[in-house]
């Protein structure tokens, strides 16, 4: 067997780099192809604003001259200087065998040295505001829309090249054709009573979208500001995320809560597209933007994604009443089972009102550290 090399993306190997997943995982029954037209813009620093403003680099591994890896290694200074870390980060890890793997960790680690970073973390896919980590525990189905997938051999091939866990992600499931129920309505009923004024919900407006989303903005720093790895997205980088959803958003799956007037909370879900992806191949051509256009057709379940109460309304039921207004949401999509994801696996507050009505952990990321000595 020929030896593996790894090798900086040229301008002539981006689409190799790109494409390479669809080799990797021909036969797998669950993965799910993204749409490429998306995928191109994803990994451009052209088009994708984190990419515009951290220092990356794209690797491909070969043996002879078959594509069998890939890697990009990423240094962001904002997560570092927000985190007090000195780490760099690697994402879109795939690697055919162990062999593969082992190289293309060491050549993101080399590449971190050479920037005086003393800790490699990741997957990120480029950042923890994207997709991340890997799958650990739940490889029975297909993942949801933006939650990544992979083979059970990968987090063996990570933790043999010296990789330990750094946090775990948990993904939330339930049955939504059984509606709300009551235990979450009499909670929800004593809640109300306290509350005076009362919050009230409404969806996410087209005609003001954008002023509607720079708002979501502020209340998503405000609620993540404490979490564990995060660092907040740029308006040009939340902006980026947010016209491509809109393209996409059942308008109804996008709350926003109120008091007195005044945004307090928010939550955004999303119909599942994979399971369109996974009918076209990620093609738009030749017939899969007219599936797309029809996307309903074929999806009957879907994500909640974000969901967040500002820090001094939290503790008085809202994250259930926002869950469960959702919920209730779902039912003109379509879908008969939804997940929530991800949550840190220490988020004992979102776990519980996720518990509350119904659901059931059945998914686990990781992330994996490793010090650079």
């Amino acid at each position: 067997m020929a030896s593996v090399t790894v090798r900086a993306v040229a301008p002539r190997d981006e689409k190799t780099f790109m494409r390479l997943p669809e080799r990797l995982y021909a036969g797998d029954p669950h993965w799910v192809p993204p749409l490429w037209m998306a995928e191109k813009e994803r990994l451009s620093a052209k088009k994708n604003p984190f990419l515009a403003r951290v220092a990356h680099q794209k690797m491909v591994a070969w043996r002879g001259n078959e594509p069998v890896g890939r890697i990009m290694a990423i240094d962001d200074p904002r997560h570092n200087e927000i985190h007090g870390d000195n780490l760099a980060f690697f994402g879109f890890f795939e690697a055919l065998d162990s062999e593969v793997a082992a190289a293309l960790l060491h050549a993101a680690e080399e590449w971190a040295r050479e920037r005086g970073r003393d800790v490699l973390r990741g997957p990120a896919n480029p950042s923890l505001n994207d997709t991340c980590g890997l799958l650990v525990w739940g490889f029975d189905d297909d993942p949801m829309m933006m939650m990544p997938y992979n083979p059970a051999t990968y987090p063996e091939w990570v933790e043999a090249a010296g990789y330990t866990k750094a946090k775990d992600l948990y993904a939330w499931t339930m049955d939504l054709t059984k509606g709300v129920n009551p235990r979450s309505q009499k909670i929800l009923e004593r809640m109300e009573k306290r509350l005076d004024p009362a919050p009230v919900v409404r969806d996410l407006r087209k005609e003001t979208f954008k002023e509607d989303i720079f708002t979501v903005r502020e209340i998503f720093i405000a609620c993540w500001q404490d979490n564990w790895g995060f660092v907040p997205p740029t308006k040009e980088e939340f902006w980026h995320a947010a016209k491509d959803m809109k393209l996409i958003l059942d308008w109804q799956l996008a709350k926003m809560m109120e008091i007195d007037g005044k945004p307090v909370a928010f939550s955004l879900s999303l119909s599942d597209l994979h399971q369109v992806y996974k009918l076209i191949g990620g093609r738009l051509l030749p017939f899969g933007f007219m599936k797309l256009l029809r996307r309903h057709r074929y999806m009957d379940r879907g994500r909640m994604l974000l969901l967040g109460v500002l820090p001094e309304h939290r503790n008085k039921g809202l994250e259930l009443r926002l869950i469960t207004e959702s919920m209730a949401a779902t039912q003109t999509v379509g879908w008969k089972t939804g997940e929530s994801s991800w949550t840190l696996e220490d988020n004992a507050g979102v776990a519980k009102a996720i518990q509350i009505v119904g659901g059931w952990h059945y998914k686990t990321y990781r992330l994996y550290d490793k010090p650079l000595d």
